[in-house]
């Protein structure tokens, strides 16, 4: 069972491989291996860098080519 990184929810569907969307809070996320690299999902349907709201900009993390398995395992069970 997937759940989401970013709220911890299991409205998760798959849109491609490796590729998940979380109904709750409406992103998309990428799993390869122990990374994970999180979208937001813009009006037009395109995909941006995951910016979360509580930190007021794009999270510098996602920037650097996504989270490691280490700062993820308490938010995402891939099992």
């Amino acid at each position: 069972m997937v759940t989401c990184p970013v709220c911890a929810k299991r409205a998760v569907g798959k849109v491609g491989a490796d590729q998940y969307y979380c109904w709750d809070c409406c992103v998309e996320f990428v799993v390869r291996g122990p990374r994970v690299t999180i979208f937001n999902v813009e009006p037009d349907g395109s995909l941006t860098l995951y910016a979360d709201p509580s930190a007021g900009g794009v999270n510098l993390v996602m920037q650097e080519g996504g989270y490691d398995a280490q700062q993820i395992h308490a938010r995402v069970n891939l099992g």
